[in-house]
């Protein structure tokens, strides 16, 4: 039997849980157990599709076309496994599955009630997953904070399943703060006994405490926390704030918490394998260089907006030992400024999106690569806007322009798939998840993967107009990439420039720390190469 580890938390939000489950997914999974992560999250959306970046962040795609909450992006980097729908589950999946059961008649009349059917719907999902990954350990992180109402279903649920698949079998893990009052110059740790009062209220009793805190815990600390939280010290453990995201599985090591998870389930001892994880640690805290690197885009004032952009790039930067310095760059921004924004980039990469809205600033942003030898990474619409920049300057097409921008452009490079128009309903329905890519040999993109047959994910209702393909070709523009059973573009590039390349796919994210995503880290050696030869070059005129 599958064993389950709930991840809950306390006092604030955005306090790391994710990354906590992650990390302690990548330590079991590093002693040879075979692990699996779901997110349950609150909202009743049914899933985070139509979210917009302010309101939730990125939206992360799995393989199987889903449309999940950001963290699973974290789960698959640190597990490396590649989820599915089953892994992210929201109050709107678990109430229109339970409404559409009851309109079939599956309760024989009987009066539908959070409890049982509501709570029943959720951990039906959560054993699920364990099952159709064959587990041997589920972590099931909630979503919010112990106190929200909407919660309270979602750990109803948990607290349920201890009772259905035995003690033996079930370890509830809290994550608070522990803040640090200057004035006083201590620890408080009220806001973190307050907080398993209230989970304990529901009927959940933690094993296990993660205390995320900017200072060092006493062992004084821990064992008050212990003593008012009923846990032993030793489950009491403290996550500080790192350099990387990618050390708080080391961090965490060297706490013990993987030691209380398998001595809770009986695992006994594990052959623990974290040598390539520690390497790759190593390569962050120590790089033999930098690079600055531009992100343009309209949301980059938001951290988790292009989260999984941002950690492609420092996972290419890893593979070639040295920093990346994201400069992020609003596009909008941009058009008021211009190129001088971009001065000392040594790469240029512009983000998807939807929409007018900086528009103008991603077009500059490409043109300006372009003629300056600049490596650029477009990425969905920074692939399809760097080919309407191409028409428009390149092959004369004064007006080319996206259809989703301007619907009455005489030259609609891009455009509509055929299946996505006079679309009643939006969420869900673009074209999600993994679609196989045939490569041209010879090319930069043959290259940068070294096969010809590929795979990668989407997210987008437009596509390249076929009908201008030999015209941009005569111009020079090569299609690198093609999805060949709808005869769909999914790379262009530009021959003879030092790295010039747009994909239609969302290669981050299927990048991981130890293997990054093979165009981005083209892309960034590109950068790295552009970066010592505008260095050279910043030498030789000051001995001139």
């Amino acid at each position: 039997m599958s064993k389950y580890i709930f991840f809950t938390g306390g006092v604030v939000s955005s306090l790391g849980k994710g990354i906590a489950a992650s990390s302690l997914g990548r330590l079991l999974k590093s002693r040879g157990i075979k692990v699996s992560i779901q997110k349950l999250d609150p909202y009743i959306n049914m899933d985070a599709g139509t979210m917009n970046p302010y309101q939730h962040g990125e939206v992360f795609v799995t393989e199987d076309g889903a449309e999940t909450d950001l963290d699973l992006g974290h789960y698959e980097r640190f597990i490396d496994e590649n989820l599915t729908r089953l892994h992210n589950v929201t109050t709107g999946q678990i109430y229109g599955a339970v409404i559409d059961k009851e309109r079939r008649g599956d309760y024989l009349g009987g009066t539908v009630q959070v409890i049982p059917h509501i709570t029943n719907e959720i951990k039906n999902r959560i054993k699920r997953v364990a099952e159709a990954g064959d587990a041997e350990v589920c972590i099931v992180e909630v979503g919010g904070t112990v106190g929200d109402i909407e919660s309270l279903p979602f750990l109803e649920a948990i607290r349920q399943f201890k009772h259905e698949v035995g003690d033996d079998h079930v370890m509830y893990v809290h994550l608070t703060l522990v803040p640090h009052l200057g004035a006083a110059d201590e620890l408080k740790t009220k806001p973190t006994q307050h907080s398993v009062r209230e989970l304990r209220a529901i009927g959940i009793s933690a094993d296990a405490i993660i205390c995320r805190t900017e200072y060092p815990l006493t062992q004084e600390t821990r064992e008050k926390i212990a003593l008012f939280c009923d846990v032993p010290a030793s489950a009491v453990v403290q996550s500080r704030d790192a350099q990387s995201i990618y050390q708080v599985p080391l961090n965490l090591e060297a706490e013990g918490l993987a030691d209380q998870v398998c001595r809770k389930f009986g695992f006994g001892e594990r052959t623990l394998d974290l040598e390539e994880w520690r390497a790759m640690v190593r390569n962050i805290q120590r790089p033999k260089g930098g690079v600055k690197v531009a992100l343009v885009g309209k949301y980059v004032e938001l951290k988790d907006a292009y989260i999984s952009i941002s950690e492609a790039l420092y996972h290419a930067g890893v593979a070639q030992n040295v920093a990346v310095e994201i400069v992020r760059i609003d596009s909008e921004a941009l058009e008021e400024k211009g190129v001088e924004a971009l001065a000392g980039i040594s790469g240029i990469l512009v983000a998807p999106g939807f929409g007018a809205r900086g528009i103008k600033g991603k077009l500059l942003a490409i043109r300006h690569a372009r003629e300056n030898g600049v490596p650029f990474l477009g990425i969905c619409y920074g692939m399809q806007l760097a080919c309407v920049e191409f028409a428009r300057n390149v092959c004369g097409l004064d007006h080319a322009h996206t259809r989703e921008v301007e619907p009455e452009t005489p030259h609609p490079i891009i455009d509509f798939m055929e299946n996505q128009r006079n679309l009643k309903v939006m969420g869900g329905t673009m074209r999600l998840g993994a679609y196989p890519c045939s490569i041209v040999p010879g090319t930069l993109a043959a290259e940068a993967y070294g096969e010809l047959e590929i795979s990668e994910r989407h997210r987008h209702r437009f596509e390249f107009n076929n009908k201008y393909q030999e015209l941009f070709e005569r111009h020079g523009m090569v299609f690198s990439g093609r999805y060949v059973a709808a005869d769909l573009v999914e790379m262009i590039e530009l021959p003879g420039h030092p790295f010039f390349l747009g994909t239609q796919a969302h290669p981050e994210y299927k990048s991981r720390p130890t293997r990054p995503a093979a165009l981005y880290r083209r892309f960034v050696a590109a950068s790295v190469e552009r970066a010592r030869v505008d260095s050279a070059d910043a030498a030789h005129r000051d001995i001139a």
